[in-house]
């Protein structure tokens, strides 16, 4: 059930030819962090939109349930890239490389998006408003420069509120609809591609903790 201040909002990518929806957003429904993480610092950095970090490098990302997000525009552009084997499914815009959401698989149940899909929108809302501000960062041991304060030890109340969102979601049947994966199959409903070792490897100078001066 939405709770009273929820609402749906809409999202698109940096030149408008994907577009979607979050339905029923509010600051109790999602769950919202600053990840700062190599790997996330490593894709945006591999789809040259290295704008969208931070100072420190952090991602700023609203963690919803799969089957309130949807795309009713320009899915022929949607794609993936996982930086290894087993890493994240991490899904752009092909066309102007603008992130559309990082997950594991359906199996763990949520999908984390860059704030940035919200701010193209028109008549973008604030997102402070909408999701209510960051609830903390996590992974700050590969932040740049000083990390944020409480970002490098584990924040066990973030990570409670995180873990009880993905067991509510998973008990209470909002996995399907997937916005990226096929339920009679099981499989992805768009191309993935894989980083090589080497692609990989070039991304590391670029990502994680760096001296605050040079």
């Amino acid at each position: 059930m939405r709770g009273p201040m929820s609402r749906d909002v809409e999202l698109q990518c940096r030149c408008g030819k994907v577009h979607g929806w979050l339905r029923g957003a509010a600051p109790d429904t999602v769950n919202r962090i600053v990840c700062y993480c190599d790997d996330c610092q490593a894709f945006l950095h591999h789809l040259g939109r290295a704008e969208l970090l931070d100072e420190h490098g952090g991602s700023d990302i609203v963690q919803v349930a799969p089957s309130a997000l949807s795309f009713d525009r320009g899915s022929e552009l949607v794609t993936a890239v996982r930086l290894t084997p087993k890493g994240l499914y991490r899904w752009y815009a092909s066309c102007c490389k603008t992130p559309l959401g990082n997950m594991v698989s359906p199996q763990i149940p949520f999908v984390g998006i860059v704030t940035e899909l919200f701010q193209q929108a028109p008549n973008a809302p604030r997102c402070d408003e909408v999701f209510g501000a960051p609830r903390g960062g996590i992974l700050g041991k590969f932040a740049i420069g000083d990390p944020p304060p409480g970002s490098v030890k584990p924040n066990v109340r973030l990570l409670a509120r995180t873990l009880g969102k993905v067991l509510g979601w998973k008990l209470g049947g909002k996995v399907w609809p997937h916005p990226f994966f096929d339920r009679a199959s099981g499989n992805p409903k768009y191309p993935v591609t894989e980083l090589s070792t080497a692609e990989r490897e070039a991304l590391r100078p670029l990502s994680g903790p760096r001296p605050t001066r040079a």
